[in-house]
């Protein structure tokens, strides 16, 4: 069941039925929901036993974001249940029947309300960071991971001098904006999450090496 970890903010972790690494890290996901100044119910790649498990917890108008295509889970029953629309990569769509409300996200631009999206990557990812001002919090797929008793960046390839200088000149100059969106809170779908000073975090995390790590 989802945790209350603060005033409108919840957490709940459960085994992925196709993903089973033996490895305590990436054992299970973590999926978010998150209440609206509005009063609306937010689900941020949520994976659930049974679509009734949030009946509980939603209210008002529900949006379920996906930051990343393969994180769709449980998007489409939860979205047929609570008439929610689900945004994400356009890619996302691939991977949702047709009977299911679909918006692109585009990076940089409001959608839902006032949430946005931030393309990381070089080449862009389909991975999409997800800033919800209502909860001063960023919300990211894989690129970022709770590690080591912070957030480190996952890397999940060996790291040889080719791709040293990739990180370094590539990848992290793309996720250096996501320092700019300030966020207090960040959540994470592996590992623990970052609830109070998370720009500090994130800062730590993009000064520090990679994080290597292929769950087996």
């Amino acid at each position: 069941m989802p945790e209350a970890l603060a005033d409108g903010l919840w957490r709940w972790t459960i085994r992925h039925p196709e993903w089973h690494p033996r490895t305590e890290f990436g054992a299970e996901v973590a999926c978010w929901a998150l209440r609206r100044d509005d009063g609306g119910t937010l689900l941020v790649d949520p994976l659930v036993d049974d679509e009734s498990d949030l009946d509980e917890l939603v209210a008002g108008t529900v949006a379920i974001v996906v930051t990343i295509p393969y994180h769709v889970r449980s998007a489409a029953e939860l979205a047929r249940r609570h008439g929610a629309t689900v945004y994400g990569h356009r890619d996302v769509q691939r991977r949702l029947p047709d009977d299911v409300s679909f918006e692109a996200i585009e990076p940089g631009a409001a959608f839902a309300g006032g949430l946005t999206g931030t393309k990381i990557g070089s080449p862009p990812r389909k991975e999409l960071p997800l800033h919800v001002p209502d909860a001063s919090a960023l919300a990211l797929g894989d690129a970022i991971v709770g590690a080591e008793g912070g957030l480190r960046v996952w890397m999940q390839e060996p790291m040889n001098p080719k791709r040293e200088r990739w990180y370094r000149e590539r990848l992290l100059p793309s996720l250096e904006p996501l320092l700019e969106l300030e966020a207090d809170r960040v959540l994470v779908t592996h590992g623990p999450p970052v609830l109070q000073d998370g720009a500090a975090a994130l800062r730590e995390a993009l000064a520090a090496p990679p994080w290597y790590h292929r769950p087996t």
